[in-house]
C-alpha cells in the first residue's frame, strides 16, 4: 500500500514508501515494525480494544471503499471457509485496523492487483461478524469441523458457535460442511434452508481413492479435512468451467484427478503436526555432539488451541514418538510409588530394535494466550498423552514473543537492551500444571489397571 493510502486510513501508523534509497532489508524491517504496532493483546473477558463508532464489518467496507476495491471484489473467484479456528466518505473517526483486519484488507488488495484465478479466504473469528464476511458472492463456502473455541465471543454452546459459522452462507451459493455433531448440524441445516443454500456433507476421503499414496498431513482427522477440500475444489472447478479441462487426461469421473492426488500427497502446513529435527546439533562433529548434547533433539510442533484440537494433537504426538506402554522397569507404572515419580522422569523407550537402548525425555514447551482457558486446555493435553503412556519430564511456559515484542524476520537484529517481561500469566500456567500433575493419581491408577 502506498503511504498516501495509509495516511488516509489513519494517523496511528504510516508506512513510508522506499523512496529514500533504503536497502530492501531496511524497508522490510520498517514494514515489520508498522505491522507490530497493530497487534492487540486481549485477555479473557476483555471487550474489543478497537474503538470508534463503526462496527467491524462497517470498518471493513470503508477500508475496501478507500482502496477502490468495491467493484473489483466481485471479480474474485473465492472459496470462503469457516470453522474451529456504504458509509459516508469521512474517515476522521476511522481507526487503523488491528493486525488481522489489516492483513485481510491487504490480501484483498493483492489478490485484486495480481488478478488471481482463485482466492481461498478463511475466517479469523466466527463467520457472521468476521472481517472476511464482506465477501458477497463466493463461488462456494465450506465449514470445517466445529468445536468449543472462542466461546467468550461466539457463545458457550456448539449451536451458538455453529450459528456464527453459518453466517458466511450466501443465498443460492453451494456450501459443504465436514460431518458435525447433531447440535451443530441442525443449526447449519436450518440456516442453509433459510438462505436457500444447497448444503451437502462432505464425506471423509476414502484412502482407496488415493491409489496407494499417503496424505502428507498427519492425523486421522486429515481424512475429514481432505474430503472437504476435495468437495470445495471440485465445485469451484465445476462452477468456473474448469472441471472438464482437468479431467481430460484422467481415467474417469469417479477417480480423483492427478492434480488432486498430487496436492493431497504433497501439501504442507508449517506448525501443524510438524516434526523438526534440530539442525544445529547435526552441524557438530560426532565428538562435539557428544560433548554438547545428550542425544538427538526433535521438535514436535502444533498450533492446537481448543479442547478438541488439543486432543487430536496429543494423539498425533503419542503416535509420532512411538512410545510403548512398557516403560523402563525402574519407573514402570505398575510399580510407581507416586505420580510425581513418573511425571518427573518422563522417560520412554523407542520401539525400533536398533534404538532400543535409547531413552527419550519429553519436555513440553507450551504457549497459551490469555484469551484461552488453560484450566480446560492443559488437562486435555496432559490426560490424552497420559492415556497413551506419554509423560513429560518438565513443562516450560513461554510468552508469545519470548524476547522481542515485534514481528521479525530471521535476519532481524535483536537489541541487547530488551526490557524485562511480565511473566505473571506464565507463572499462573505453571501453577495449573503443578495442580494437574499432583492430582493425577487417579488417572495413573486407571492406566495401570
Amino acid at each position: 500500500m502506498s503511504s498516501e493510502i495509509m495516511e488516509k486510513l489513519g494517523s496511528n501508523v504510516v508506512v513510508k514508501e522506499n523512496s529514500n534509497g533504503l536497502p530492501l532489508s531496511s524497508a522490510y524491517e520498517t514494514a515489520m515494525e508498522a505491522l507490530s504496532s497493530l497487534i492487540t493483546r486481549q485477555k479473557r473477558g476483555d471487550r474489543s480494544a478497537i474503538g470508534g463508532k463503526y462496527g467491524k464489518l462497517d470498518r471493513m467496507l470503508m477500508y475496501i471503499k478507500i482502496l477502490g476495491l468495491e467493484e473489483h471484489m466481485a471479480g474474485l473467484k473465492i472459496i470462503h471457509v469457516a470453522g474451529t479456528k456504504g458509509k459516508e466518505n469521512n474517515t476522521e473517526d476511522l481507526p487503523m485496523p488491528p493486525l488481522f483486519q489489516f492483513l485481510t484488507v491487504l490480501a484483498f488488495k493483492i489478490f485484486v492487483s495480481e488478478k488471481v484465478e482463485v482466492a481461498i479466504i478463511e475466517v479469523g473469528l466466527g463467520g457472521k461478524k468476521d472481517s472476511t464476511n464482506v465477501i458477497k458472492e463466493p463461488v462456494v463456502c465450506g465449514i470445517t469441523s466445529l468445536g468449543m473455541d472462542h466461546i467468550e465471543a461466539l457463545g458457550d454452546t456448539l449451536g451458538k458457535i455453529a450459528s456464527h459459522k453459518a453466517g458466511i452462507f450466501k443465498p443460492y451459493i453451494p456450501a459443504f460442511t465436514a460431518p458435525q455433531l447433531s447440535e451443530a448440524m441442525d443449526v447449519l441445516q436450518n440456516r442453509a434452508h433459510e438462505q436457500m443454500v444447497p448444503l451437502e456433507v462432505a464425506a471423509p476421503i476414502d484412502p482407496q481413492k488415493l491409489r496407494g499414496l499417503q496424505l502428507s498431513l498427519s492425523g486421522d482427522h486429515q481424512f475429514i479435512n481432505a474430503g472437504l477440500a476435495v468437495s470445495l475444489c471440485k465445485t469451484w472447478l465445476q462452477r468456473t468451467g474448469n472441471w472438464e479441462k482437468l479431467l481430460q487426461n484422467d481415467s474417469g469421473e469417479n477417480n480423483l484427478p492427478e492434480a488432486f492426488l498430487r496436492g493431497l500427497s504433497t501439501a504442507r502446513l508449517s506448525g501443524r503436526a510438524q516434526i523438526v529435527h534440530d539442525s544445529f546439533l547435526k552441524s557438530y562433529s560426532c565428538s562435539e555432539a557428544r560433548e554438547n548434547s545428550s542425544g538427538d533433539l526433535i521438535f514436535y510442533l502444533d498450533g492446537a488451541h481448543s479442547p478438541e484440537s488439543l486432543e487430536v494433537c496429543a494423539k498425533w504426538f503419542s503416535n509420532a514418538v512411538k512410545v510403548t506402554k512398557n516403560l523402563p522397569q525402574s519407573i514402570s507404572p505398575f510399580k510407581v510409588r507416586n505420580v510425581e515419580e513418573l511425571w518427573g522422569n518422563g522417560y520412554g523407550h523407542h520401539e525400533s530394535e536398533e534404538e532400543s537402548d535409547k531413552i527419550s525425555k519429553r519436555i513440553l514447551l507450551f504457549n497459551c494466550m490469555e484469551v484461552r482457558d488453560p484450566q480446560i486446555l492443559i488437562p486435555q493435553l496432559v490426560n490424552t498423552c497420559a492415556s497413551s503412556g506419554n509423560y513429560f519430564s518438565k513443562a516450560i511456559f513461554v510468552p508469545s514473543m519470548s524476547t522481542y515484542n515485534k514481528v521479525t524476520s530471521g535476519a532481524s537484529i535483536i537489541p541487547s537492551d530488551i526490557p524485562s517481561r511480565d511473566l505473571s500469566w506464565q507463572l499462573n500456567l505453571q501453577r495449573i500444571w503443578e495442580r494437574i500433575i499432583h492430582g493425577n493419581g487417579n488417572l495413573l491408577s486407571s492406566i495401570a489397571s
